[in-house]
């Protein structure tokens, strides 16, 4: 089986990862483990406390101690989200993380965000091949409901993602904007 950090590797250099035996293995292991993290996260009460401390475990890294999280949260990694100061992340999110999600300061994201890292190889024969590209949350972003961010977009600072948002292309800072696909919409009024 892969360990972790040759995993990592592969996903932070966008390098193509072949589902073969070792990498299936490494994946179904990261995979359970933030599962029984994240059913600790969602069926249990837990205060702010409590919940920032599993989420650092989830994430391998520790979190600051004014993150928030409303659950439930799932993800099917884990290992590879990446988090600034005062994060608020409401319920119902969804963070396909394996490419790398990094998201700056004072963000909020909204219920039933989804955050997609990772693509499949077109050609039937190696679909169930990986193609990782991260998703970057700039700092005072907010993300509305029920949105979702496709693999390789940066989202700028102090930017806004209208609700139900399908975010295709990377979104300037201090703009506005909204639909399916995402479009811009207006400057933010500093």
């Amino acid at each position: 089986m892969m360990e972790l950090d040759e995993l990592l590797k592969i996903f932070n250099e966008g390098k193509e990862l072949v589902m073969d035996e070792d990498a299936a293995l490494a994946c179904n292991y990261y995979s359970q483990e933030a599962q029984r993290i994240t059913c600790e996260i969602n069926y249990s009460y837990h205060d702010f406390d409590e919940m920032r401390e599993l989420f650092s475990k989830l994430i391998g890294e520790d979190v600051s101690d004014d993150f928030r999280l409303f659950p439930p949260f799932t993800t099917d990694f884990g290992k590879n989200i990446h988090l600034g100061r005062n994060v608020f992340i409401n319920s119902g999110c969804r963070f396909q993380d394996q490419g790398g999600i990094y998201i700056g300061d004072n963000v909020l994201i909204g219920h039933n965000v989804v955050l997609a890292t990772l693509n499949h190889n077109e050609d039937p024969e190696k679909r169930g091949n990986l193609i990782p590209a991260p998703i970057r949350i700039g700092n005072d972003v907010w993300i509305g409901s029920n949105v979702t961010v496709t693999p390789g977009v940066t989202i700028g600072d102090n930017a806004i993602v209208g609700a139900g948002a399908v975010v295709t292309k990377d979104v300037k800072e201090n703009t506005i904007v909204a639909g399916v696909p995402a479009r811009y919409i207006r400057d933010i009024k500093l």
